[in-house]
């Protein structure tokens, strides 16, 4: 922008979730630092938070159940553009209800359906950060390399000694973060398989998923021994963020603490069950960095089996996980831990 003509007024559209959303920032971040804009974001107001401790986000919307709930207001906004990062039926409408020039996300749907169902691979060789960037290159947005945004508000954050106390043990040295939850169950390491892995693992264990995931972390915890300690549950996700940034290495399914702990530059090894690091949502380092690791069970025909997750292994042998290589996981922390010391 030059001379005195007022700031571009942008509003991102992203309705979830909380991968998707951090994996949106550095599109937030390019419009707020090479374009001055105002930026606004439409999302659901379950993910509202995480955009609010944005520092580079104006002004967020969190919609209830129906975009219909804003358009009025958004209207009254008078925005100059629209990028819409989740296109679909309702963000389509939004636009179409604005009026203004709009930018739409390729969801590369064509290429995810023929992998799952065919395994031919059209897939972009592009991570989803760069393709979120795409969307907005009309407005000469550029990739600047400092990879993922994640801001925890200091009401959330937790010290070392706070974190100690709830765990029972010390933490004077360094701890992995177990993330065992995910949205599919897929996309999870089974019990037996997550407590083999946290014997495997030398170092003190915080568990952490939401409460959905704590009966699972109860029994896990239990069985593991006393170096592990069960955070599921117990957390908001901004306390969860505040653990990840803390922990010497993340170990991680495909899920949202997965880019978090990105965004917080931690080290990942990441675990991958029916989805693949090939749909582009791997964890995503800044330019000239390279600090994680990806695990998969090679030769599955069956991989990927769907572009999201399921319940269930369609196949009932749930291979992808069943055959993980855990001892070589556990190598890959002694590695890391290894690397600080």
């Amino acid at each position: 922008m030059t001379g005195t003509s007022a700031p571009l007024k942008v509003l991102v559209i992203r309705f979830s979730s909380i991968g998707d959303i951090v994996l949106c920032s550095p599109v937030i971040r390019a419009l707020k630092q090479q374009l001055q804009a105002e930026v606004h974001v439409l999302t659901k107001r379950s993910y509202q938070g995480i955009l609010e401790a944005n520092p580079y986000v104006d002004r967020v919307f969190g919609i209830e159940k129906e975009v219909t709930e804003y358009l009025p207001l958004l209207r009254g906004e008078k925005y100059d553009r629209v990028i819409d990062l989740h296109h679909n039926l309702r963000s389509w409408r939004v636009r179409l209800s604005l009026g203004v020039k709009s930018h739409a996300f390729d969801k590369i749907n064509l290429q995810k359906w023929l992998m799952v169902r065919f395994k031919l691979n059209f897939l972009p060789r592009r991570h989803i950060v760069d393709r979120y960037l795409d969307a907005a290159g009309g407005l000469g947005l550029h990739n600047d390399g400092a990879g993922l945004d994640y801001f925890i508000p200091s009401e959330a954050d937790i010290s070392r000694e706070a974190l100690a106390a709830k765990a029972g043990f010390s933490l004077d040295s360094s701890f992995v973060a177990l993330v065992i939850g995910a949205a599919h169950a897929t996309k999870r390491l089974s019990e037996d398989r997550l407590i083999d892995l946290c014997n495997l693992i030398r170092q003190p264990v915080i568990l952490l998923g939401g409460p959905e995931d704590r009966q699972r972390g109860d029994i896990i915890a239990s069985i593991a021994g006393g170096k592990v300690w069960n955070g599921c549950g117990q957390f908001s996700l901004h306390q969860s963020a505040a653990v990840v940034r803390q922990a010497a290495v993340v170990v991680t399914h495909d899920t949202g603490l997965m880019h978090i702990a990105a965004a917080l530059g931690r080290p990942i090894i990441a675990i991958w069950g029916n989805t693949i690091p090939e749909f582009g949502m791997y964890p995503y380092d800044p330019a000239g960095v390279a600090r994680h690791r990806n695990f998969e069970v090679p030769g599955l025909r069956c991989r990927p089996c769907s572009k999201i997750g399921y319940g269930h292994c369609p196949n009932g042998h749930f291979r992808c996980m069943r055959e993980q290589p855990l001892d070589e996981i556990a190598a890959a922390v002694v590695e890391v831990f290894g690397e600080k010391n």
